[in-house]
């Protein structure tokens, strides 16, 4: 399964995170891009563990109610591995190989960088472009994955009656979504832009210069312990804990005691995010940070980041100039896009 192929539309990108399945599928008109059909559909408590699928049927049950709730006739969609669970290597080749000398020459690289035998990998590459100190060599990104971690979500949505056309990295489907993001904030040539994706248990940090990745880390943190936090204090199962952050309800204590003790531990987890790329780098800053996923949606989080580490925060919307079918909420969308990041760039590669 490739991790770079493209393919013709109709496609739509499905999101399998830890706490919901998040489907989207997209249409263009000239430069302008439509949302056509979009789901988020809840997963059962532990069907997904830190992005490990534990119960393929559970998720294939989500991905069956995500189709049929967002209406999509589509048949093929992509999907993603999480970056932790690929191994990814940008080598130098010559130039002038011909495709069928490159695929070879792949094949006998990856035996250096990739750990397992490659009859267990799943393996793909892309060209980058010539390097800019030698045009006669280019540079080319090796892509590889554990054959078991396609699989199992291949056969997830295969269980929803979609067949999986495109495998990708979560880290360069943000990274695709970013494209549409990027063009909504101010930034200067040569912007450094972190994108910090909360997630429910975990939070991915890449680091975008020039629309590509300089770097990626994942870091197990995320929105259900402001959930089990919820669940805890206030005696509440896990479906009412997340109804309610959600919806309203709780005490009035909880702005204070729960809430904002967990805003303070994202902002921190952001910097600590940031930390690990400055000793990693030759970068000591970033220009602006971007907040994605379900814990950017809490209000003024975003104030919180920017007044702490003094850079210009912005929460995520790749979805924000874009037309919407009849069919599709306004409101909801709105509320839901800074999660939709991954999904917006799997649903991007139907337009490669």
């Amino acid at each position: 399964m490739a991790f770079f192929s493209s393919r013709t539309p109709p496609l739509v990108g499905v999101d399998i995170s830890s706490t919901a399945v998040k489907l989207l599928q997209l249409s263009q008109s000239g430069n302008r891009y439509r949302v056509e059909h979009y789901a988020v559909e809840p997963l059962p408590p532990n069907a997904v563990q830190e992005k490990n699928i534990v119960e393929v049927e559970a998720v294939g049950d989500a991905v069956r109610r995500a189709v049929q709730r967002s209406g999509t006739r589509a048949k093929h969609c992509a999907v993603a591995v999480a970056g932790s669970a690929v191994i990814t290597k940008v080598i130098s080749m010559p130039a002038d190989l011909s495709e069928d000398d490159l695929e070879g020459q792949i094949q006998v690289e990856a035996n250096q960088y990739i750990p397992y035998p490659l009859e267990e990998v799943s393996l793909d590459f892309e060209i980058l472009g010539p390097m800019r100190d030698n045009p006669e060599m280019m540079e080319v990104l090796l892509a590889a994955s554990r054959t078991e971690n396609v699989d199992i979500r291949v056969a997830a949505v295969e269980l929803a009656g979609l067949t999986a056309k495109v495998v990708d990295v979560e880290a360069y489907a943000m990274e695709s979504a970013f494209s549409l993001v990027g063009d909504q904030l101010d930034l200067g040539e040569d912007s450094v832009v972190a994108v910090v994706d909360v997630g429910a248990t975990m939070t991915t940090l890449i680091v975008i210069r020039n629309n590509r990745t300089l770097y990626t880390r994942e870091q197990v943190f995320g929105g259900k312990q402001l959930t089990d936090e919820v669940m805890r204090r206030y005696g509440l199962s896990y479906e009412e804990a997340g109804l309610a952050k959600r919806q309203g309800g709780l005490p009035e204590s909880y702005e204070i005691e729960v809430l904002e003790p967990f805003k303070e531990a994202m902002v921190q987890q952001v910097s600590r995010s940031l930390q690990f790329f400055f000793s990693a780098s030759e970068f000591n800053n970033v220009d602006h940070i971007v907040l994605a996923g379900g814990c950017a949606a809490i209000n003024g989080v975003n104030t919180m980041v920017e007044e702490q580490l003094g850079v210009p925060c912005t929460i995520a919307s790749p979805l924000a100039n874009m037309s919407l079918a009849g069919r599709v909420q306004a409101h909801t969308l709105s509320a839901d896009a800074p999660a939709l990041m991954i999904s917006c760039g799997l649903a991007l590669r139907s337009f490669d």
